[in-house]
C-alpha cells in the first residue's frame, strides 16, 4: 500500500481528566486496525476547551498508551508530517476555514450576549418547544449577520465585538452516513441546531476542528463513541461545505460501555459508588486533590486490561477469550463490533486478570512482585528464588497485590500464629510427632520437596497418625495461617534450618 492510500486512524481526547475505560477501548479499536492493516496511528490533542483543561492530564494521557504498549505513530510527542497535533496550537488555520464558510454561505456571525441567549429559551420556550435551540426557526429572531444589515455587521467586526461562527444547518434536508457497525444512518436536519464552529475567543469548537483536522491528516476511518452520533450530520454537513466530501472517513461509532446492570452509561461515580476501577491508572485530580483509583495500580496486567477492552463489545466469533494483543491485530474486525451497549462486569474483568497471571511466565511476572515486595518492606537479590516462588503461587493470585500475602511467608517466618483451625486437635502425641520430624530433616542429605513429604510420611505411618492430621498443622506453622501453595514445596523453598526453626515455634505456641 503507497503511503497516499495508507489506512491512517486517530485518537482524540480531551485534556480534561482521568482516561476512562471507554475512551482507552477507543484507543484500543483504532489501534488494532491501523496495525492489522499496516496503516498509521495518529494521537491528536484536543484541547480547544480552554475552560476545562486539566494541567498534567496529557501526560497521563501518554502515560496510559505507554503502560498498554500502544504507542503512536505521529502526535505531540513523536511529531509527524501534518503537525502541530494540538489543537492549541493550530488556531489560526481554523478561522480561515470558518471565515470560508461564512463566504459560502453555509455559515454566519453571531453577536448575541450569554443574556441574549439566556431569554430566547426563556421567551421562545413552550409544551411544544420546553428547550428551544438556536436552529432553523429561531435564527432569524437572533443577533446574527443573517438579520442584521452588512454594514452594521462589518462595523460590529471591526470594532473587535464578541461573536462566535456558526453553521447554518438548512431545514428539513436528509443527512446520512454509512456507519462500519450500524450501517446506513440518516438524520432530518431540523432536529439540528446551528452549532458554533468557532469561539468568541477565537477557539474553534470540536465540530470543527475534528472535520478540519481529519482532513489536513488525511484521516481515513474515524472511530469513536456513539454518543458523538447526534453530532454526525453537523461533520457531514462540513465535509460537504468544505468541498471535502469525497475525502470524508469511513465511520464507526462504538458502542456504550453500561453499567453492570446495564442500564445507562458506564460513570466514574458508578465505579466509586460499586467499588471498582473505571479509569485506566490511577488520577489525581490537581485541583480537588481527590484520587481515582486505576486498573493498573489495583493489581491488573496491561494484558489482561487490553483483552477485557477488546472483549467489551467486540468478539472474533469464536468461542475463545483470552488474546495477545498480536492476536488481537490478527483476528479484530471492526464489522464485528456489537451495535448494542456492553455490560462491565467486575469480576469478569478480574477473572481475565487471573487467567493472564496464570499465563505470563514468573520471569514476566518478576518485575511487578519484586516491586510490590519492595513496597512492603522485602528486598529479593536472588531472581532464579523468587521465580521459583512465583512459579507456585502465581496460579493462587487474582490482582498482583495479592503476590504479597502469597509469597511474604518464604521470605520472612510469619509473627503470629492463627491456630484456632488446629488447636482442638491438638495433642501431645502430635507434638512428639514434630519434634521427632525435626530431629529426622536435620539429618545431613538431600532437601527438596520430595524428601520432606517421604520423611513426614513414613513418620506419620511409624507413629500411626494420619498423615491429613498433621498437615494443617505444619502448613499453619510454616505460614501461620491455611492457606498457601504445597506445604513440602514450602518448606523446601525456605530451608532446612528454617523449617525446623518454624516448627519449633510452632510448638511451643500451641
Amino acid at each position: 500500500m503507497s503511503d497516499s492510500n495508507k489506512i491512517r486512524v486517530r485518537f482524540a481526547p480531551s485534556p480534561t481528566g482521568g482516561l476512562h475505560i471507554g475512551g482507552m477501548r477507543t484507543v484500543l479499536f483504532n489501534y488494532l486496525f491501523a496495525r492489522q492493516h499496516n496503516g498509521i496511528f495518529v494521537l491528536r490533542i484536543e484541547d480547544t476547551d480552554q475552560n476545562r483543561y486539566v494541567p498534567g492530564a496529557e501526560e497521563y494521557i501518554m502515560a496510559c498508551l505507554d503502560w498498554c504498549g500502544m504507542h503512536p505513530d505521529e502526535g505531540p510527542h513523536t511529531g509527524g508530517p501534518y503537525g502541530p497535533y494540538r489543537q492549541s496550537e493550530r488556531k489560526e488555520i481554523y478561522r480561515q476555514y470558518a471565515e470560508q464558510l461564512v463566504q459560502a454561505g453555509h455559515a454566519y456571525y453571531a453577536f448575541d450576549s450569554t443574556e441574549d441567549l439566556e431569554a430566547m429559551r426563556i421567551r421562545f420556550k413552550t409544551a411544544q418547544n420546553p428547550a428551544p435551540q438556536y436552529d432553523h426557526s429561531l435564527r432569524m429572531k437572533m443577533r446574527n449577520s443573517l438579520t442584521l444589515a452588512p454594514t452594521e455587521v462589518k462595523q460590529l467586526i471591526e470594532s473587535g465585538a464578541s461573536h462566535v461562527i456558526r453553521i447554518r444547518v438548512p431545514e428539513n434536508e436528509l443527512v446520512g452516513l454509512q456507519d462500519m457497525i450500524r450501517g446506513g444512518v440518516n438524520f432530518n436536519t431540523s432536529q439540528v441546531d446551528d452549532k458554533v464552529l468557532l469561539k468568541a475567543d477565537g477557539m474553534p469548537t470540536y465540530h470543527l476542528a475534528v472535520v478540519v483536522d481529519d482532513y489536513l491528516m488525511k484521516i481515513t476511518h474515524a472511530f469513536r463513541g456513539e454518543e458523538w452520533l447526534p453530532s454526525a450530520p453537523v461533520h457531514v454537513l462540513l465535509w460537504k461545505y468544505l468541498g471535502w466530501e469525497d475525502d470524508m472517513p469511513q465511520w464507526a461509532h462504538l458502542p456504550l460501555i453500561m453499567k453492570p446492570d446495564g442500564n445507562g452509561k458506564l460513570s466514574k461515580r458508578d465505579g466509586d459508588r460499586l467499588g471498582f476501577p473505571v479509569y485506566a491508572m490511577d488520577w489525581k485530580d490537581p485541583k480537588t486533590g481527590d484520587l481515582t483509583r486505576g486498573f493498573r495500580e489495583l493489581g491488573f496486567l496491561a494484558q489482561a486490561f487490553i483483552n477485557m477492552l477488546a472483549m467489551l463489545g467486540w468478539n472474533d466469533g469464536s468461542s475463545q477469550e483470552l488474546f495477545t494483543m498480536q492476536e488481537l491485530i490478527r483476528k479484530f474486525s471492526i464489522e464485528r463490533v456489537h451495535k448494542g451497549g456492553a455490560k462491565f462486569d467486575y469480576e469478569k474483568a478480574k477473572w481475565f486478570n487471573h487467567e493472564w497471571i496464570k499465563r505470563l511466565s514468573p520471569e514476566m511476572l518478576k518485575p511487578d512482585v519484586k516491586k510490590i515486595l519492595e513496597i512492603k518492606g522485602i528486598k529479593v537479590d536472588d531472581d532464579a528464588l523468587l521465580e521459583r516462588i512465583i512459579a507456585l503461587v502465581k496460579d493462587r493470585c487474582v490482582l498482583l497485590p495479592e503476590f504479597y500475602d502469597q509469597t511474604k511467608f518464604f521470605f520472612e517466618a510469619p509473627k503470629q500464629l492463627v491456630t484456632e483451625p488446629i488447636r482442638s486437635k491438638w495433642s501431645l502425641e502430635k507434638a512428639a510427632f514434630f519434634v521427632d520430624y525435626c530431629l529426622l530433616i536435620q539429618t545431613p542429605g538431600p532437601w527438596d520437596a520430595a524428601v520432606a513429604e517421604s520423611i513426614f510420611k513414613n513418620l506419620a505411618a511409624e507413629k500411626h497418625i494420619k498423615p491429613g492430621e498433621l498437615q494443617l498443622p505444619l502448613r499453619i506453622m510454616l505460614v501461620g495461617d491455611k492457606y498457601g501453595p504445597p506445604v513440602f514445596d514450602i518448606a523446601s523453598v525456605i530451608g532446612r534450618e528454617e523449617t525446623v526453626k518454624r516448627i519449633q515455634y510452632g510448638i511451643q505456641a500451641l
